[in-house]
């Protein structure tokens, strides 16, 4: 029997890197995936059949995390397919911005933080929803470990959701609720911009010495979402190949 067999699992934000990578091995261990895209349904449906293609259940439900609205019914649609939910991978992204203080607008700041906000009400839905004994992981990142110049507001949103699921691991450990972030370092995906020399820079800097790859985050999420992990609730695990 897959490790996953029997559990529906949403994961947002999952038509393409890191989501996609977290979604397809969920379904590959077994579990029913709702795959959620914001806009790129062709990308979304070649991540359903992948899945299906490994023996397991999927459909791709459009979400833009910062409508409450579609939040809720995210939820209601997966439990009206699927009969229930039993992890929640928050993944959903927007355009991550680097600048420093003093240059950064309203409205760029406002762009991550409403993510955050998306992904806060994400948590409240999967408190009211989630079978006893479900798995919430959602993704942070390695930079809330250090000061960035430039990566203050995107480090504070990505801090925020931390601290959002340190809270909720403890409302919900007396219904065997586990609440984790996971939290990358550099990741080898579509959106990721950076020059050949920068590359090589942080691979330097990395023990591991590589860039990490989105079946790397989707093994640490695999983990804390099985039976196993049973006992880690309200912790932020960097997944980074050392790098911080």
């Amino acid at each position: 029997m897959s490790s996953l067999s029997g559990k529906v699992a949403i994961v947002t934000g999952s038509s393409r890197g890191i989501g996609r990578g977290i979604a397809e091995r969920l379904g590959r261990d077994g579990a029913s995936v709702v795959v959620t895209y914001a806009g790129n349904r062709d990308k979304a449906e070649e991540v359903v059949q992948a899945i299906a293609a490994a023996g397991s259940k999927a459909t791709a439900i459009r979400v833009d995390v910062r409508k409450l609205e579609e939040v809720r019914s995210l939820f209601e649609q997966a439990i009206a397919q699927f009969g229930k939910v039993d992890i929640l991978v928050n993944n959903a992204a927007g355009k991550n911005i680097f600048k420093p203080t003093t240059d950064m607008t309203e409205d760029e700041y406002n762009s991550m933080f409403d993510i955050t906000r998306g992904v806060y009400f994400a948590l409240q839905q999967a408190a009211h929803h989630l079978a006893d004994g479900g798995r919430i992981v959602s993704i942070s990142t390695s930079g809330t470990a250090m000061a960035i110049p430039a990566g203050g507001a995107y480090a504070g949103c990505k801090a925020a959701i931390e601290q959002f699921s340190a809270a909720l691991a403890k409302e919900l450990g007396a219904r065997g609720v586990t609440v984790n972030t996971v939290s990358p370092g550099v990741t080898e995906t579509d959106g990721l911009v950076l020059e050949q020399a920068q590359v090589d820079q942080l691979i330097a800097q990395t023990p591991l010495g590589r860039l990490g790859q989105p079946s790397d985050l989707a093994d640490a999420v695999a983990l804390l979402v099985s039976d196993d992990a049973h006992w880690i609730t309200g912790q932020s695990i960097r997944a980074n190949g050392g790098i911080v």
